[in-house]
């Protein structure tokens, strides 16, 4: 999946940008919060990949290190991370797919440690109740680039609500994630992050 983007005239404006400046650096700030307090999560899921085909399922998120996306039922995939690795397992042909979670744009989400600051940047955007950051590694372009939307909500964990992403792998391919009914910090199983190998005789996950 891939799971795969400012002299006397002058002033006023060297104003306005450093305000600009200093208002992106909170925000990113905001969001280094977020990631950092919302150690679990769950949710409800709609994923739209290039070609428009929408899927729907169940999100369930542990840091660090483990996500695991259930498909409604008759969708024979599942996309999980064990804490070591994320897996793409389709069932329906009894095949899997394996990637080091650090080379995936979902990274930013499963690994508290990361300093967003080094790595992310703010996306400017209309709406000041909407923070938009678009994360991706200069050194690794092909690892691809995720832009997170939150909503200010301060009962959430840092002020922030995470609304969805976008996810642009190597090849330019877009997915877009968007989540509704997010619950944080409630107590999640490790058992979620299980699976049972693809074959071609065993297609349920």
């Amino acid at each position: 999946m891939p799971i795969r983007r400012f002299i006397i005239a002058l002033a006023p404006v060297t104003l306005a940008t450093a305000a600009i400046a200093a208002t992106a650096t909170g925000d990113l700030a905001l969001v280094q919060d977020h990631l950092r307090l919302a150690e679990t999560m769950t949710a409800d899921f709609s994923q739209t990949d290039r070609n428009g085909k929408t899927l729907n399922g169940v999100l369930t998120l542990k840091k660090p290190g483990k996500i695991r996306f259930q498909y409604e039922k008759g969708v024979p995939i599942l996309v999980v991370s064990d804490g070591k690795a994320l897996w793409f397992l389709d069932y329906s042909v009894g095949q899997k797919q394996r990637w080091p979670i650090g080379n995936s744009p979902l990274g930013v989400l499963l690994d508290p440690s990361k300093d967003a600051t080094r790595f992310a940047r703010i996306v400017p955007g209309f709406d000041p109740r909407i923070i938009s950051v678009e994360a991706a590694d200069p050194k690794h372009p092909e690892y691809g680039r995720i832009t997170l939307v939150f909503a200010r909500t301060p009962s959430a964990p840092g002020g922030l609500m995470m609304q969805g992403w976008v996810a642009l792998d190597a090849q330019n391919n877009r997915t877009t994630v968007r989540l509704s009914k997010q619950v944080f910090n409630t107590p999640v199983s490790e058992q979620s992050f299980r699976f049972n190998e693809p074959t071609r005789t065993n297609r349920r996950n």
